[in-house]
């Protein structure tokens, strides 16, 4: 079994209440911190534990704490990215409805170790009732002394805000999360200068997902070394999984970094195997936004070592035959399914989430959802299937934000995996599934 430290308590009833969750060891990470620890050593713990963000980029945590610009007169921000819309993707809420008080523990945590005296969680605001339960909890925080005024009498003082966002995908990126947070429109920002020196409101800001922050409460409590041992190289700790698609158990699951893919995919204890006994055709490892790996190379890498659910080892081969963990949303398909199908949603959900900002995005995810909509609709030519490549290499690098990476990486890898299934769409003119 695996170790459980973002999920351990999770099943017990009432875990969302104050009074239950520190039954169970609640808020001892910030009394320590604040007892002992100064700010500094708060970070330098999280640099030890080498836990890297959880949303999706997957940059060491205590390192983009440090870059925060301690000179500046301005106050500082710590603004927890709650904005979870990755298709495949659905783990955050699943603590923020379960378990806030963890959330918010670490999000005092932060902002102790950052210096700052606000702090800010903004939430996807289709999750309206997760953001109900946080608020209650954070209104439980303030009134049992743990938020609020000179908390535990340390002389530190924090208020924590929740906010909803719009429904845009483009506000999990931080900038556009930042400047939706300040009411305008959530584009993204050019960068530099980054958050860490502008960010909320101009001042000093450090952005962080949910799961990272979530971690903070452990990496406290039993220290950064402790937590540096879980895991396996540079993917240090447990990580969260949500993962769905053609497999008998669907859910949630906490691993450690390292385990083969092969047996995340086929045991009992995690995904349990291919529904109705079907074979396995291919993988989204990390969220619509990864590349796609086709069978073989989800569970063995080019080199025939195992693939193993870690930052490097999903990467190892770069994308010609590997991926990214991502956020963690695995999306499982079994030889049913149809590529060009699954491209075609995917590509209609960039289009229709892009800002519109920059012309490669906004042009080329229109253009990409045309073209695939041909092939599907057995309207589709053999130079179709080249000209989404060209379309893909010209949107990828050519942006303000990761957005039309994210659309163009799905297009790219699914064509050099599957091109004989595009062929094959062409040639009888309908889509075989």
């Amino acid at each position: 079994m695996a170790k459980q430290i973002l999920l351990k308590n999770i099943e017990v009833p009432g875990l969302a209440g104050f009074d239950v969750y520190r039954r169970l060891g609640g808020y001892s990470a910030v009394e320590k911190a604040l007892k002992g620890y100064t700010p500094d050593q708060v970070t330098d713990e999280v640099k030890k534990s080498g836990l890297k963000g959880r949303g999706g980029a997957g940059f060491p945590a205590g390192m983009k704490w440090s870059f925060i610009d301690k000179k500046s007169d301005n106050p500082r921000y710590f603004v927890c990215n709650f904005d979870e819309s990755e298709p495949g993707t659905f783990k955050d809420r699943h603590i923020g409805q379960l378990n806030p008080h963890q959330l918010i523990e670490g999000m005092i945590l932060g902002s102790y170790a950052l210096g700052a005296n606000a702090a800010y969680i903004y939430i996807r605001g289709e999750l309206f009732y997760v953001l109900n339960i946080i608020e209650k909890a954070i209104n439980e925080a303030y009134k049992n002394g743990f938020l609020g005024e000179n908390i535990l009498g340390s002389g530190y003082s924090l208020n924590l805000y929740c906010h909803p966002g719009a429904g845009a995908y483009i506000c999990g990126e931080e900038t556009a999360l930042l400047e939706s947070l300040e009411g305008k429109r959530g584009n993204p920002r050019i960068k530099p200068p980054f958050p860490a020196i502008v960010g909320l409101y101009g001042c000093p800001t450090v952005v962080n997902n949910v799961e990272t922050i979530a971690a903070l409460p452990w990496i406290v409590n039993n220290g950064g070394e402790a937590y540096a041992a879980i895991g396996t190289g540079a993917s240090t700790g447990t990580k969260l999984i949500s993962a769905c698609g053609h497999i008998n158990k669907p859910g949630i699951y906490e691993i450690e970094l390292g385990l083969p893919v092969e047996e995340f995919i086929y045991s009992d204890e995690y995904c349990g195997g291919i529904r109705n006994g079907n074979s396995l055709k291919a993988v989204v490892a990390g969220g619509s936004s990864v590349p796609i790996l086709p069978a073989d190379l989800i569970l063995k890498t080019a080199k025939g070592e195992p693939r193993l659910m870690s930052y490097e080892s999903l990467a190892e081969g770069g994308f010609q035959t590997g991926t990214m963990l991502g956020s963690g949303g695995f999306i499982v398909m079994d030889h049913t399914t149809c590529i060009v199908k699954n491209l075609l949603t995917f590509a209609r959900f960039y289009r229709h989430e892009s800002c519109g900002q920059c012309s490669p995005c906004r042009e080329g995810t229109g253009w990409m959802e045309k073209i695939l909509m041909r092939i599907e609709g057995g309207q589709g030519t053999m130079k179709d299937i080249n000209l989404l490549t060209d379309i893909a290499k010209n949107i990828e690098g050519n942006t303000i934000c990761p957005l039309g990476d994210a659309a163009a990486w799905p297009v790219a890898s699914a064509i050099r995996h599957f091109r004989e299934e595009f062929e094959e769409h062409v040639k009888l003119q309908k889509c075989p599934f």
